[in-house]
């Protein structure tokens, strides 16, 4: 069996100094790995800032603001499922940024998704209350939350690719966690936003106008987010691409014909995603509201959170490293097992009302276990795809995969029951999507991380595989 050229390529070989995988150095804009990351993590942190911020706010404001009042839980409720209406608008903006990113470039869809984002975010504080327009109140806000899902779609897949295809070879899975440690920064940033307003304002206030600050930041948001993504250049396996005239018409076709088995996989595997809407909306709502009888503040929930993501930042660097170095799939099924067992029990031991515990728990869960899962999703579901589909490839199947997250908190919140006592199923719910992930990933391919950047994704392409198989033969014979 003719050997893949670069499948134990030595550090001095060409995937490692930043050639060109298909030509020498100079064909195409060289690597830059560091660039890259630090621009993927600055702007997913920026991005989720702005995406978190409404979770956060949907827990603990919306409902008494945008909902008529006599049914707290039915208002609950309802608050939750704008929050979800932004994860079915996903699989619409993936298709066409999908389309986007793989047609013209994945700096072009990284700076229109900051746009969206930005703007759709700040006119959220903008909005009338349910108290001064009535029912158009939470219309609007569905309105705005549908554009934040769809600049959302093409967010991570935009910045994935780009880190990924800058990086190299033997460190893709490094460098591309640098994408999901910028999105554990802004949920770092959402409720550290909120906790000097809950501390320093009274409800009243906070109700009234102390809402809205977080939403006006976002304008700070978009102007520094495009200063960083402006100064980024076109990956180099873009520019290959677009050089060999191999960018497909129609990216989505391709896709659809050639790789709907990597999409489908992508899509189960996301279901893991439902871990973090577990934990950073429907615990907020389950353990602070007076329903349930648990009595936690939002500010002792929100420092939870706080102090779990900053030990995330640190660490999912580590789990993509590992992941270089091991592969893939160990490091994502073990944090998928962990994660199964410790978001069960992270509703368990609210329901008990153990403060310490709570805190211990979530910030093994959030902060190490499902930081595994996150650090190297992003190079897995890159590996599926071959440059030409990649980044739809990865927005469609996510996004796909990741509706079950947006609409966790609404279903967690319909087992929980109007007093709580429902949580069991909450957390066999978790259970169950963190299996159905853990079958997707283990029946993948393995050893994808020593396959160089210009050869993934190629088998599952009858013609593609033609074509490298002349291509390597041509190489051997010489």
């Amino acid at each position: 069996m003719t050997p893949i050229p670069g499948f134990d390529a030595a550090p001095s070989s060409p995937a490692h100094q930043g050639e060109s995988p298909t030509g020498p150095a100079g064909a195409v804009p060289a690597r830059s790995p560091k660039k890259a990351a630090v621009a993927a993590w600055v702007g997913s942190a920026l991005e989720y800032y702005d995406f978190v911020i409404y979770g956060t706010a949907a827990s603990l404001v919306f409902p008494q603001i945008f909902f008529p009042e006599g049914n707290p839980t039915a208002a609950t409720i309802a608050s939750l499922a704008t929050f979800g209406v932004g994860y079915v608008a996903r699989p619409v903006g993936s298709f066409l940024l999908g389309h986007l990113g793989d047609k013209f470039g994945r700096k072009k869809v990284l700076i229109l998704t900051l746009l969206l984002m930005g703007v759709s975010t700040f006119l959220v504080g903008c909005l009338p209350t349910y108290h001064t327009i009535g029912i158009l109140a939470p219309i609007l806000l569905v309105v705005l939350r549908l554009l934040q899902g769809l600049s959302a779609a093409g967010e991570q897949a935009g910045a994935n690719s780009m880190s990924f295809e800058h990086a190299p070879d033997h460190r893709r899975g490094f460098f591309t966690s640098w994408t999901l440690s910028g999105t554990q920064g802004g949920q770092v940033l959402a409720p550290a936003v909120f906790l000097p307003l809950a501390a320093l304002l009274s409800e009243e206030q906070l109700l009234s106008w102390g809402w809205r600050v977080p939403f006006f930041l976002s304008a700070v948001v978009v102007v520094v987010g495009l200063v960083i993504r402006r100064r980024l250049d076109e990956t180099p396996a873009f520019e290959s691409e677009v050089e060999a005239g191999s960018v497909p018409r129609t990216p989505l076709s391709v896709l659809l014909r050639d790789h709907w088995r990597s999409v489908l996989r992508v899509m189960f595997a996301a279901f893991v995603a439902m871990v973090n809407t577990l934990y950073t909306v429907f615990a907020l709502t389950f353990a602070t509201k007076k329903d349930y009888g648990i009595g936690f503040s939002s500010t002792y929930m929100l420092w939870v959170a706080i102090v779990s993501n900053l030990v995330a930042i640190a660490v999912i660097p580590f789990w993509g490293s590992l992941s270089d170095r091991v592969g893939r799939k160990p490091v994502f099924l073990g944090g998928l097992a962990g994660s199964a067992v410790l978001a069960a029990g992270y509703v368990a031991v609210i329901a008990s009302g153990n403060r310490a515990l709570t805190a211990v728990v979530g910030i093994l869960l959030a902060g190490i276990v499902y930081s595994a899962t996150n650090a190297v999703w992003p190079s897995t579901y890159a590996e599926y795809f071959p440059t030409s589909v990649r980044l739809s490839g990865m927005a469609i199947g996510t996004q796909f995969g990741f509706a079950l997250a947006g609409f966790t908190p609404t279903i967690a919140a319909a087992l929980l029951g109007p007093t709580g006592a429902g949580w069991p199923k909450v957390a066999g719910f978790a259970v169950v999507a963190c299996l159905i992930s853990a079958i997707a990933v283990a029946t993948g391919p393995r050893g994808t991380h020593r396959v160089p950047t210009a050869q993934l994704g190629r088998k599952a392409s009858r013609a593609t595989a033609k074509a490298t198989g002349r291509s390597l033969s041509a190489q051997a014979s010489s």
